[in-house]
């Protein structure tokens, strides 16, 4: 289909932050085809639609949650989220357990969140494997829905893996424990490349040789270490779940000791360390600040998390996890906007940083020439004004949600 949106106030949310005033979005083929300002001409052939009054804004970026996998609707058989048999379960991935019709996802276009993070919980040292997805398609196909996969690979610290596998008196159950665990699985991964280099080394040197018969024999797979290796040459980021910031920094630690590239999930207590994590540059998906103290870890938890990371100039986006249900995402950036960080950021945060933090910049998160045609129709300003209603939802240049 192909549409032109005018006479709305459009928020970009690019580099220079532009907002165009009665500007038009032409969509055509999933896509956003041209930006008009005021008083320019619509080409012929286009689906007219009157944003007159309306604030548009990209679809919102859920960097990190577990929809998809966590449908409490249909009881233990919705839960695919964690699997709670070993602390290392890298192998596993998250676009072989989604399930299109949750409701989670459904909602989602109504909130106005048409990307997210969707992936393993948080009960194994490392979890398994992430994926960025839309929140709508035409099919019922997950492959319709993906964007990448794998986006991340999970991985925890702190409570979590403690409580699962120390009430067993299994590893670990200390924070000493789950940082060992982490560091073995990596250096056993380590040394199954290094073995699969040797491998090719010597077939290479054999095949010169014409000397066929010293063709040494193919080491097995290990598909828990194949993964890895792919997360040792930064091919794939790491997303480290951590509350504490004494797990914040561990996190920062064992990053630095492997040279992967990091991404802090949750920093509850990022604001106690603020500028140290300026200061290292690493992104990190606060959240979600909107739950209360289930676990020890949240005794601090606070949405003036946000606008302190924001003052120290870290880079972060506001995610949900699981709560609130994504019908009610808007409230997570509008609670931050009310405990002190400023509006745009906090847009931003739930846009365009979610996107680039997640590696998809180049697709979704902002309005720009070329970009998918994600984005939502406001009645005012989601961020500013939380009574904002959507008025309308595109996913990929589809109407995904439409106000009766």
């Amino acid at each position: 289909m192909t549409y032109a949106i005018k006479n709305g106030k459009i928020y970009s949310c690019d580099h220079k932050d532009s907002i165009i005033e009665n500007g038009t979005i032409l969509i055509a083929d999933g896509k956003i085809k041209s930006i008009l300002a005021e008083g320019e001409t619509i080409p012929a052939g286009f689906e007219i639609i009157d944003a007159q009054g309306m604030i548009i804004t990209p679809g919102f970026v859920n960097s990190h949650t577990h929809e998809g996998v966590y449908n409490g609707t249909v009881g233990e058989m919705g839960f695919d989220v964690n699997e709670m048999v070993n602390p290392v379960t890298p192998m596993v991935r998250v676009m072989d357990a989604i399930n299109t019709e949750d409701p989670a996802l459904i909602e989602a276009v109504k909130g106005g969140v048409t990307t997210i993070n969707t992936g393993p919980g948080s009960a194994n040292v490392i979890g398994g494997q992430f994926a960025l997805i839309k929140t709508f398609a035409k099919t019922k196909m997950v492959e319709d829905y993906i964007i990448k996969a794998p986006s991340a690979m999970k991985a925890a610290l702190g409570e979590n893996p403690k409580r699962v596998y120390g009430r067993d008196k299994k590893m670990p159950m200390t924070r000493m424990g789950i940082a060992a665990v982490f560091r073995k699985a990596f250096i056993d991964a380590q040394a199954y490349g290094n073995k699969w280099d040797e491998y090719y080394t010597k077939k290479k040197q054999a095949e010169e040789k014409q000397e066929m018969d010293k063709i040494p024999s193919e080491p097995d797979r290990d598909l828990d270490k194949e993964i890895l290796l792919k997360v040792l040459k930064r091919e794939i980021p790491i997303h480290i779940h951590c509350h504490q910031h004494n797990d914040i920094t561990t996190a920062v630690r064992l990053a630095e000791e492997f040279n992967l590239d990091l991404m802090i999930v949750h920093c509850t207590e990022g604001h106690k360390i603020a500028e140290f994590l300026a200061e290292k540059k690493i992104p990190v998906s606060v959240g979600p600040s909107i739950v209360g103290y289930e676990k020890s870890e949240l005794r601090d938890i606070s949405f003036e998390t946000p606008g302190i990371l924001h003052k120290a100039g870290v880079k972060f986006s506001i995610q949900s996890d699981t709560f609130p249900r994504l019908l009610y995402f808007q409230i997570l950036p509008c609670m931050a906007v009310k405990n002190g960080l400023p509006i745009n950021a906090a847009l931003r945060a739930v846009t365009i940083d979610a996107a680039e933090m997640c590696g998809i910049g180049d697709r979704v998160g902002s309005l720009e020439v070329g970009k998918d045609a994600d984005l939502v129709l406001w009645s005012d300003h989601p961020v500013a004004n939380f009574y904002a209603e959507n008025e309308m939802t595109f996913v990929s240049g589809e109407i995904a949600y439409k106000k009766a």
